[in-house]
């Protein structure tokens, strides 16, 4: 009797994980997810993933915190030179506030390459060459630098936006 009920509960048991593991996705989101997958073009990302790197470059030319802002996901890190990383937006508002009430930026990107790893993840690595004014002194210095910028979405669908944000000058010391 034992025996009965032990081998009729995992017959039951096998029954009810075939079942589910073949109501895990429908057949229409197979598809679609196979589509997704089958589809997905990297180069055609690389134009989307530019668009943001010159609209943060435009809004650093700008002082525009709003549009920098903006431009980051919710959990995004910024690493500026000789900072603690700012984690999340508001963390991140507060330091471009700090920055654009010391200095003004009047800077070029040269986009080295920008690399589509997934979907939903890509990464641009650039340099920037400009001038900086110093707001306390009105003098203006020679501004350059190299950055690394790791860029997600949520989906296939949604815009991408700046995780990750590193940067370091390329310029020597004054002085």
């Amino acid at each position: 009797m034992k025996l009965d009920f032990l081998a009729s509960t995992l017959t039951a048991f096998a029954l009810v994980s075939a079942a589910a593991a073949g109501c895990a996705s429908t057949p229409r989101e197979r598809d679609s997810a196979m589509n997704a997958t089958t589809t997905f073009s990297p180069s055609s990302q690389i134009e989307p993933a530019t668009l943001v790197l010159r609209s943060y470059e435009a809004a650093l030319n700008r002082a525009d915190v709003d549009a920098i802002v903006s431009l980051y996901t919710p959990d995004a890190v910024f690493m500026a030179q000789h900072r603690s990383p700012a984690i999340g937006r508001a963390a991140i508002e507060a330091t471009y506030r700090e920055i654009f009430a010391m200095i003004r930026l009047d800077i070029t990107f040269e986009i080295d390459e920008v690399v589509v790893v997934s979907p939903t993840v890509a990464y641009a690595r650039t340099r920037s060459a400009g001038t900086t004014t110093i707001l306390a002194a009105d003098v203006q210095v020679s501004e350059g630098n190299q950055e690394l910028f790791v860029l997600t979405r949520d989906d296939e669908r949604s815009d991408w936006q700046i995780s990750r944000y590193i940067f370091s000058t390329t310029q020597p010391p004054q002085g």
